[in-house]
C-alpha cells in the first residue's frame, strides 16, 4: 500500500498548489504552495501549513497574525497536482493586506478594481 503523500504529483521544486476555501461560504481565500512536509504537518495539526517560496521555509498560516486556518476537509484533484482545503478562517482575515480573501480585485473595463474592504490594517496585524 502506497503512502498517501506519494499520490501527490509534486512539481520540479517539490511543491503542489494548495487552495484554501471557506468551508461555510465557499469563497476562495487564498492559494499558496505546500511541500511534502507542509502537507503532512497540515494533516497532523489540522491547521494549514504552507511553504513560502520567497522565504524558502515552512509557514504556519497565522503564526504572526493569529489568523490560522482550521482544516475541515482536504481533497486532491483528478491529476493529483492540486490540493483544495475546506477551512475555518480564524479571525475572518486570510490576506496579508487585512482582507477576507487574497482575491479582492475584480476585472472591470480592463482594469483591476479593489472590491473588498480592508477589515484590519496590516500594521495592526503584523507588529
Amino acid at each position: 500500500m502506497s503512502n498517501w503523500l506519494d499520490e501527490v504529483k509534486w512539481d520540479s521544486n517539490g511543491l503542489v498548489a494548495a487552495i484554501a476555501q471557506d468551508s461555510k461560504t465557499g469563497r476562495i481565500l487564498m492559494m499558496a504552495y505546500m511541500n511534502r512536509e507542509a502537507l503532512e504537518l497540515t494533516v497532523e495539526r489540522q491547521e494549514a501549513v504552507y511553504y513560502s517560496r520567497s522565504r524558502q521555509k515552512l509557514w504556519h498560516k497565522g503564526e504572526s497574525s493569529g489568523h490560522t486556518q482550521k482544516l475541515e476537509e482536504i481533497r486532491l484533484d483528478c491529476d493529483g497536482d492540486m490540493i483544495v482545503m475546506q477551512v475555518q478562517q480564524i479571525g475572518g482575515i486570510a490576506c496579508h493586506t487585512g482582507r477576507e480573501s487574497c482575491a479582492y480585485r475584480r476585472l472591470e473595463n480592463e482594469q483591476w478594481v479593489v472590491v473588498d474592504p480592508v477589515l484590519k490594517d496590516p500594521s495592526d496585524i503584523y507588529q
